[in-house]
């Protein structure tokens, strides 16, 4: 019990050791079959029924090899309502519709907005840009043809965690970069930005309970593949390798002390702050990755989840965030 000392909230050391009986600690070097059902056993084990009146709804688009599932969440209201891409964690290797169902429903609930998920394809099976470019397929179906399904697609505010917060900042410097589809927000909760695993966090949580340094460059591995040229580690794959983030999206980050990938946060935050972009990062002293799960059995986790719903419903209506300093 010594190693969860640091760990001062009570829900958070229950939270993480439940996960670790449910998902062992040599699981992210396993075959990709048992860590997929480690990681699926984990997520129903936490997962928490939807909100009443949201409606579901799963439908396919057309991807750039094949039709990719999404699910639409919204909520029970007549009108069209702004558009969230949610971009799941799990290593780009794990995780689906179902692994992220009860989150993006209580988001969906909470600000008041249509949340659209995306089942992109996962490493090691198919590699970078696989994953990607299916999120960018749906970023552009919301913006061409959203509004048949009740959805706003003047503008799109786009959420992630951990890979899928890497992920959600990619499509942000894509849509810059294509000068469309206009892109209102990016929520980024402890993503995997491409950090220097050498330094900082990185060192400092090697050991961090629920990820560990040598867990991030697996999954790393797993998506870019060990024979890929490096150079395909591009900012498309590691977003703090953009030389420039002038005219990106405003961004809400949220970093978990307890977490390797805790210092992506600022040292993405600073480099938006340098370009004048709107930045918040919400720092978390009591929480560690994935503690999003959490948020039912913590009190500091539940009201992190408060604030990153705040800020969804902020980005999405095209509102100021509540900025602090980076």
């Amino acid at each position: 019990m010594e190693r969860y000392n640091m760990l001062q909230d009570e829900g958070i050391r229950r939270f993480v050791l439940e996960s670790e009986s449910l998902r062992p600690a040599y699981a992210a070097g396993a075959a990709i079959a048992e860590q997929r059902i480690f990681y699926d056993r984990l997520c129903r084990h936490f997962r928490r029924p939807r909100p009443i009146g949201i409606e579901v709804q799963d439908l396919f688009v057309n991807g750039p090899d094949a039709s990719v599932s999404i699910r639409l969440y919204r909520p029970m209201t007549i009108g069209s309502l702004p558009a969230l891409l949610y971009l799941h964690g799990g290593g780009y290797m794990l995780g689906g519709l179902d692994s992220h169902d009860d989150i993006c429903a209580e988001i969906a609930d909470r600000a008041g907005v249509a949340v659209i998920a995306i089942a992109y394809r996962l490493a090691p099976e198919d590699l970078f840009p696989a994953a990607f470019e299916d999120c960018r397929a749906v970023r552009d179906w919301v913006a061409c043809s959203g509004a048949e399904h009740g959805i706003r697609s003047d503008t799109i505010a786009i959420a992630g965690d951990s890979a899928g917060g890497g992920l959600a900042a990619a499509l942000a410097l894509d849509a810059r970069d294509r000068g469309a589809p206009r892109i209102s927000g990016q929520i980024l909760v402890y993503p995997d930005l491409g950090g220097d695993t050498s330094k900082g966090s990185y060192v400092e949580h090697a050991q961090a309970p629920g990820l560990t340094t040598d867990d991030v460059r697996c999954y790393r591995s797993a998506y870019l593949g060990s024979s890929v040229d490096p150079a395909l580690g591009s900012k498309f794959a590691h977003p703090l390798r953009e030389s420039s983030f002038d005219g990106v999206a405003p961004a809400f980050l949220v970093a978990a002390e307890w977490d390797p990938l805790r210092d992506d946060c600022f040292e993405y935050a600073g480099r938006l702050q340098a370009c004048g972009v709107p930045v918040t990062v919400r720092h978390e002293p009591l929480l560690v990755h994935a503690f999003l799960r959490a948020r039912h059995m913590s009190k500091p986790a539940a009201e992190s989840f408060t604030a990153i719903a705040a800020a969804v419903r902020s980005l999405a209506y095209k509102k100021e965030l509540p900025l602090q300093a980076a």
